[in-house]
């Protein structure tokens, strides 16, 4: 994969150069789709409000209007979808990690390739390679294929509020996940005045299957799948993650398994929680002293680590190009993703609350000083997992299946052992079904 995606990188860079001694300008290659509308799909997240707030720069340029939808994430998928299989109207695909597969294994996503090969099109400072290696390979990359740029990627990290550890006699963010739970969950938990140690986000969805469930197996040295995509969940390793899992709960808020994201945020906002595992995006809710009560005490770290080492969780988006659009849209859409994941746009991305995933940005010296979460998200980049969530096609049907034992695991409504294997007979069979044992499809992507 990673030789594959370097030709591609190699490729695209050669272009570059041969085009590099041309004027290029975004004006002058959006002439042809002024007055072009395309559509986009976004999220009620910081990173999807920065870039509304660059939109007003692009449609100046340009001339093309950027319409946008703003979709809950658990019917983010869904609703492009049904766009996909009904011929409809979404121009600019946003694609997680776990639906490249899905998405340009049927054919919805138009290759790159298709626009890096048009020199009106290419913009000379493309710069593949200026983005994260991972982040380019996980988001954007199905097989030898580049189908999209990264934009609003994130890491896991801890949050955490100082001013709580400190009045419980810490001067540091614990290092492990057994030092959270069995040193400062103890003194951080007070019940009977409704304090806690930590909250995760656990509700029912991708949000239990990905921000729950999957976080305690990595760190813990378990995983969803073995190498031969067979169920690993009750080897000791895992099991070991979904144990630790079950002895959090002893120091989190009641109802925590109907927690998202917002509620997670939200009870360290508020200085109901001391920490929290959320992602990079989400910084900017917590430094705002419209929304958080806690911006003086407001700290970061990397997420815990665990007996297999630092694991963070790996998630994020990429942005791609509908391969039903008409030509015109397809190149308006094309000319709007370059431009808002570019070097170029990368500083004012983040200055508006986006995370970019350019790599150059992260070098700023300004950027490092006001924004805490920079170094501890680039640590967590360069020792991430690429399959935090397995990145194939069936991967939406397992998460449900995840996602309801899981609950009902963290709940108490069945044993950890026999929710493990009920999860890992159901997986089996969706990979069965879907031709991954009789060789029908490859093991690994």
């Amino acid at each position: 994969m990673r030789k594959k995606l370097a030709c591609a990188i190699a490729f695209a860079a050669a272009l570059v150069s041969s085009t590099s001694a041309m004027a290029w300008t975004l004006e002058q290659a959006a002439e042809p789709y002024k007055g072009t509308s395309i559509k986009a799909i976004f999220l009620d997240r910081p990173g999807y409000a920065a870039a509304i707030k660059l939109l007003p720069e692009f449609e100046k340029k340009t001339g093309i209007k950027v319409n946008y939808e703003i979709v809950p994430y658990e019917n983010s998928r869904e609703r492009q979808v049904l766009d996909f299989t009904a011929g409809g109207e979404i121009d600019v695909v946003l694609t997680d990690v776990v639906w490249i597969g899905e998405f340009a294994g049927n054919g919805w996503l138009e290759p790159i390739k298709t626009f890096t090969d048009d020199e009106d099109l290419a913009d000379p400072n493309l710069k593949l390679d200026g983005f994260f290696p991972i982040l380019l390979e996980s988001f954007g990359t199905w097989g030898d294929e580049v189908y999209g740029l990264p934009f609003d990627n994130y890491s896991g990290l801890l949050y955490y509020n100082r001013c709580m550890l400190q009045e419980a006699g810490f001067d540091k963010p614990p290092a492990t996940w057994d030092e959270l739970l069995n040193v400062y969950g103890p003194k951080l938990t007070d019940q009977a005045n409704r304090k806690y140690a930590f909250a995760l986000q656990s509700r029912r969805g991708e949000t239990q299957s990905a921000d729950s469930f999957m976080r305690v197996l990595w760190p813990f040295g378990g995983s969803l799948l073995d190498d031969q995509f067979k169920s690993n969940l009750n080897s000791q390793e895992s099991q070991a993650g979904l144990k630790f899992r079950q002895d959090l709960m002893k120091i989190m808020p009641p109802g925590i398994v109907d927690y998202d994201h917002a509620e997670a945020v939200n009870a360290l906002a508020q200085g109901n929680v001391a920490m929290i595992t959320e992602w990079s995006a989400f910084y900017s809710t917590l430094a705002d002293p419209t929304k958080s009560r806690i911006t003086d005490c407001l700290a970061v770290a990397t997420e815990p680590a665990g007996p297999a080492g630092l694991k963070p969780a790996l998630g994020g988006f990429s942005l791609g190009v509908n391969a039903q659009s008409s030509d015109a849209k397809k190149a308006a859409a094309w000319l709007f993703i370059q431009w808002v994941t570019s070097e170029e746009m990368a500083k004012p991305y983040v200055e508006a609350g986006g995370v970019s995933g350019r790599t150059s940005v992260y070098k700023d010296a300004d950027i490092q000083k006001r924004y805490p979460f920079v170094q501890p998200m680039v640590t967590s980049w360069d020792g991430g997992v690429p399959d935090f969530r397995p990145r194939f096609a069936e991967w939406p049907e397992i998460s449900e299946v995840v996602a309801e034992w899981g609950t009902r695991m963290m709940l108490g409504n069945v044993g950890i052992e026999e929710g493990a294997r009920s999860i890992g007979t159901r997986v089996e069979e969706i990979l069965g079904q879907a031709g991954y044992y009789d060789g029908s499809k490859p093991l690994r992507k």
